[in-house]
This record gives C-alpha cells, sequence and structure tokens, in this order.
C-alpha cells in the first residue's frame, strides 16, 4: 500500500453522469478499507446529484468554472482542505494538474494516452482502458493501493424527497400506478450513438398492445426535440417525462420501472445500478467495456469497427451500427421480461 492509513482522501472522475456512476465502487472499496478516513469526490457540474446521497462519501465537490480567478480560488480551497491522497480516475490532463495542484503527498491517476500528465503523479496505474469491463478499470486504481476483492457494484442512492416527486410526476404524466411500466430512453449524447426515433414509437406501441405494461418516455432537455417525433409515429398513449426530470427524481422513476430500454447512456447505468433490468442498444461502443453491470441484462452489439468515423460523424448512412439493430430483435428480447408482470 501506498499509504498507511489515509485520513483525508479525495476521489475525482471529471466526466459525464455514466462515467461517475461507474466510478462509485471505488467509493465502497474505499469506505470499508478506510472507515474512519474524510472521503470526498470531485466532478463535473450536473454530474453531482449522481453521488449526492452516497453513504460512502462525506463531501461532494463541484469543479469550479469560468474566470481564471475563479478556478485559482477553486485550487486554494482544495489545497487547504489537506487531502493526503488523491486518486483521479479521470484518465484527462485537466484532472491531473488539479491532482497536482492539490499538493496531496499522494496522487494516483491513469495516463492511457502515454502524455506527459503522468508525471504528476506518484503513481501511474497500469491498465488497459479497453481490456475489461470499466468498473474493473477503475478499481486497477484500489489494487494499486492494495485493496483487492470482488468488485463492489455501482450504487444510486434515492432521496425520499426525489420518491416524492417521482409520485407527483407518474402520477401527472397519466402512468396508471397499479399497472407496470416499462423505460425508454432515446437520447445519447451523439446521434450516431441513438436507436432511431421511429424504432422506439413502434417498440412503445408493441409493448402497450401485446403486454400489461405501460411505455414511458425519459430524457433531458436534448431530448425534446425527438418527443414530436416519437408521439406522431404512435398509434397508442404517448407518456413522456422527456425534459421533466433531474437526476434524483429520474433515479426515483427508475427504480419503479419493469424494464429499462436505451441507448448507451447515463440513465441505463442509473437503471443497472438500481437493480432494474437493462437492453442497451450499443453502436460504436462495446458493450464489454461499457454495457450495464451485473446481472438480467442484455445488450445488442454489431460489433463495426468505427474508427475511421467514430468522432465527430459517422458515414455508414443506413448501415449505421444502431441502424443494424433491428425492431424484431429488440422486440424479442423486451416480451420475455414483460410477460410475467
Amino acid at each position: 500500500m501506498l499509504v498507511p492509513a489515509p485520513e483525508r482522501i479525495l476521489v475525482m472522475k471529471l466526466r459525464y453522469v455514466g462515467d461517475v456512476l461507474l466510478a462509485t465502487p471505488v467509493l465502497s472499496r474505499l469506505r470499508e478499507s478506510f472507515p474512519k478516513a474524510h472521503l470526498a469526490m470531485l466532478v463535473n457540474p450536473g454530474t453531482d446529484d449522481v453521488v449526492r446521497d452516497h453513504p460512502a462519501l462525506d463531501e461532494v465537490l463541484v469543479l469550479e468554472r469560468g474566470s481564471l480567478a475563479r478556478q485559482w480560488r477553486f485550487v486554494r480551497d482544495l489545497r487547504r482542505r489537506r487531502f493526503d491522497l488523491v486518486i483521479d480516475l479521470t484518465d484527462a490532463d485537466r484532472s491531473a494538474l488539479l491532482s497536482r495542484l492539490s499538493n496531496a503527498p499522494v496522487r494516483l491517476g491513469y495516463n492511457s494516452e502515454r502524455r506527459w500528465r503522468g508525471v504528476l503523479y506518484t503513481q501511474v496505474v497500469e491498465a488497459d482502458r479497453f481490456a475489461m469491463h470499466t468498473v474493473r478499470y477503475h478499481l486497477k486504481a484500489m489494487e494499486t493501493l492494495g485493496l483487492a476483492g470482488s468488485p463492489p457494484a455501482p450504487f444510486l442512492a434515492v432521496a425520499p424527497e426525489a420518491r416524492r416527486e417521482a409520485d407527483r410526476l407518474l402520477r401527472e404524466t397519466g402512468v396508471d400506478g397499479a399497472r407496470p411500466f416499462v423505460c425508454l430512453h432515446p437520447g445519447a449524447r451523439w446521434w450516431f450513438k441513438a436507436w432511431p426515433a421511429d424504432r422506439y414509437a413502434a417498440l412503445a406501441d408493441l409493448i402497450q398492445q401485446e403486454t400489461p405494461a405501460q411505455a414511458l418516455f425519459l430524457g433531458g432537455d436534448q431530448e425534446q426535440s425527438l418527443e414530436s417525433r416519437i408521439a406522431d409515429g404512435m398509434k397508442t398513449p404517448f407518456r413522456s417525462l422527456i425534459g421533466k426530470t433531474g437526476l434524483r427524481a429520474l433515479a426515483a422513476v427508475l427504480e419503479r420501472a419493469a424494464l429499462m430500454v436505451s441507448n448507451d447512456n447515463g440513465p441505463m447505468h442509473m437503471a443497472s445500478a438500481l437493480g432494474v433490468p437493462v437492453i442497451g442498444l450499443f453502436g460504436p461502443s462495446d458493450p464489454a467495456v461499457w454495457g450495464p453491470w451485473g446481472d438480467g441484462h442484455r445488450t445488442f452489439y454489431k460489433g463495426l469497427d468505427c474508427r475511421a468515423c467514430f468522432h465527430p460523424d459517422c458515414f455508414r448512412g443506413e448501415q449505421n451500427c444502431m441502424r443494424l439493430i433491428t425492431l424484431e430483435e429488440v422486440w424479442q428480447a423486451v416480451l420475455p421480461s414483460l410477460v410475467s408482470v
């Protein structure tokens, strides 16, 4: 172990919602190993609600944006906290610099690109990010500290006030509390990671025509442009909470779902962490690395080589990897999950 008994630990994950959630097993491992330590986590704005109620954490810090003066004040505040161990799970230059500026005597981090940032850590974690699931990749930092064992599962807490808000939202949206519902999330950070909206509409119709379940669409503000397209394409009632939930209320809605059908995104990982069966639709990202953690899930992935056009665009047209996932194969995966509900 690099430090015998750290008193103040900072974990950093400056990425997106799903990334932060997949880092929570590290929090569980640290808390069980150092029960008396002060444990804090630094995350990007907009992702803090993922870990706000995590029982292992004493403190959640949100990265300061804006002017150089504001950012420097944030760095000074970080130094005043006197962390003796910083674990940077981000694998990026900015977080590596923050790690060094914290003045912590022990700093662990990843450097998969073999860039200059490696010199900012006292120990670089050796791991191949594409050779294992992201949960195991994060836990390689724990093995560097000598903390091994079976991987803890990602954890997402649901606050009582979030459950009350979910009650209201579901009632206002017309969800019948006596019947099960399936959550469908048609959004993704990039369009080429999204299953076509018309197939989500057709899938929702099948769910509501062939099973006792209701279909409920979820999404953030960026999915609002899909709402009318999906609603116009449906023959059965359209129920939607797109743009109406924050992360905490979204978690409270998800925990009640019978099933989640989703592209590769943060809410998919939220459902998985809450024990909800997930059918994940994957395009350029490999579910062996980014899939829902745990048993009882199903993923679709065509395994195309996307290196030539992964970002910022895809040039395959109708042969786009998401379009190769058919409505019929997804429906055949959904149906067995709902026949007994």
